[in-house]
């Protein structure tokens, strides 16, 4: 938050915030108030650090302090789903709540990730419709990646380290989709098959830097478009892989950003500029190990 936005709070400022746990990490304050200063918006966005236990008690005060909007991030987005009034049927579908709006006093669960993944694919200028996609990873970032590209009418295949739970998240999507074991046999099987691998697994993010879910025996398929979900750092062993293999790579920062614009959106009736709340993130990071060429 800019010393000039801060300046401005007085008892009309309108409150957003994130809930999660930790949270101090978060890039979403940086992003958000970036974009209220740019809108010249009496807003203000604030990290709560809010553990599991006292989740349903900061659902309540999101009432009692007349916060206007919320999000939520790690571990609270499947928790949010039995404490709000309603939900959209893209979080119902997904089975995760990542924005919260307020409206007349109720409380409507959205999940932007979806959104923020599909206008990732826009800018790398991606169209998923009729393509083979290999995701990695079953958890619930793989959740909103899935539906996104069932969405779009992609051709999914899903490998995690437990077949049995990337079974469960296409039931709970009502899809069916080619399955397996992240293992170097099933991802060598698919990898000349393919023109988009997404990693939405953990594996590269600080700080355990160095995992990565593409086996070193498999070569890395140079014709396809890397999405890395992992973007702190923004370079990860995969990234490394791929852009060595010859193949683009765009991360998950650029997810981060479009859904937390699609939630300023819905909260405040206005598009942010979504390159400025790129940049406000990036700054954050300290602009490092950016793996890209259309930084800007």
């Amino acid at each position: 938050m800019s010393a000039q936005h801060a300046s401005c709070i007085n008892g009309q400022t309108k409150i957003a915030a994130v809930f999660g746990w930790p949270v101090a990490h978060s890039l979403s304050p940086a992003m958000h108030n970036a974009a209220f200063g740019a809108l010249n918006l009496d807003w203000v966005y604030a990290p709560f650090a809010v553990s599991p236990e006292q989740l349903p008690a900061a659902v309540a005060a999101i009432r009692a302090l007349g916060l206007r909007g919320v999000n939520a991030t790690v571990p609270h987005k499947e928790a949010l789903v039995a404490l709000m009034d309603d939900l959209t049927p893209e979080a119902r579908a997904i089975g995760a709540v990542n924005t919260i709006l307020v409206e007349e006093g109720r409380l409507l669960g959205h999940n932007t990730d979806a959104v923020g993944f599909e206008r990732t694919l826009q800018r790398a200028g991606f169209d998923a419709r009729g393509k083979h996609a290999l995701v990695l990873g079953a958890g619930g970032a793989a959740r909103a990646v899935v539906y996104a590209l069932l969405r779009s009418r992609a051709q999914v295949v899903l490998l995690n380290r437990s077949p049995r739970r990337a079974v469960e998240l296409l039931s709970r999507l009502g899809a069916s989709a080619a399955t397996g074991a992240l293992t170097a046999s099933e991802v060598g099987k698919w990898a000349g098959h393919v023109q988009l691998v997404v990693n939405a697994t953990s594996l590269g993010m600080w700080p355990q830097v160095e995992g990565t879910p593409w086996p070193q025996e498999i070569p890395f398929p140079p014709d396809v478009l890397l999405c890395d979900l992992v973007y702190n750092p923004r370079r990860t062993p995969l990234v490394g892989q791929a852009l060595q293999a010859g193949a683009r790579c765009i991360d998950g920062l650029w997810m981060l950003v479009y859904q937390g614009a699609e939630a300023f959106r819905l909260w405040t009736g206005q598009q942010p500029d979504a390159e400025l709340m790129f940049r406000a993130a990036d700054d954050q990071l300290g602009g490092r190990d950016a793996p890209f060429s259309d930084r800007r």
